[in-house]
């Protein structure tokens, strides 16, 4: 088991089985040194979306459940870069994340429910998990999720 491995054990987490694609899309891209992550959803480690994750962050689900859902969105994002590299030690650093966050009109502390996915990837990256990133909210996502979180990695 590699550091990142290891750092994921450490913090109790299991990463699930990658998720297929739900469209005319690949779940990532390796250009060169870039590995580009599709959207990834807030589903748990048993594939499902949990009512607690579903609908508008400020109406349905809470902020406190939107970071969660971000967080879950993070571990698929990792779950996605293993299977794409076979080993997350060769994550030299995370460049970007882009955070959607299906928002209630008035609710505007999206930026609070993406640092769910931002504070994971830290945890797990330690300094190579720093990141720039953008967080949009949205009218509606895929399956009526929350979030949904892509990624953009510098690979070895």
């Amino acid at each position: 088991m590699g550091i990142v491995e290891t750092k994921l054990a450490e913090l109790g987490i299991t990463l699930p089985t990658p998720a297929a694609p739900v469209a005319n899309y690949v779940p990532f891209a390796l250009a060169g040194k870039l590995l580009v992550i599709s959207g990834q959803v807030c589903f748990g480690p048993d594939g499902k979306l949990s009512d607690a994750h579903k609908g508008k962050v400020g109406a349905a689900v809470t902020p406190e459940a939107g970071k969660e859902a971000a967080k879950l969105c993070a571990i698929n994002v990792l779950a996605q870069a293993k299977a794409a590299l076979g080993d997350l030690d060769r994550i030299q650093r995370c460049v970007r994340l882009g955070g959607f966050i299906s928002a209630d009109p008035g609710f505007t502390g999206v930026p609070g429910v993406m640092n769910g996915a931002s504070d994971l990837i830290v945890a797990v990256l330690g300094e190579r998990g720093r990141h720039a990133r953008t967080t949009v909210g949205v009218a509606a996502l895929p399956m009526d999720c929350a979030v949904e979180v892509e990624a953009m990695f510098e690979v070895a």
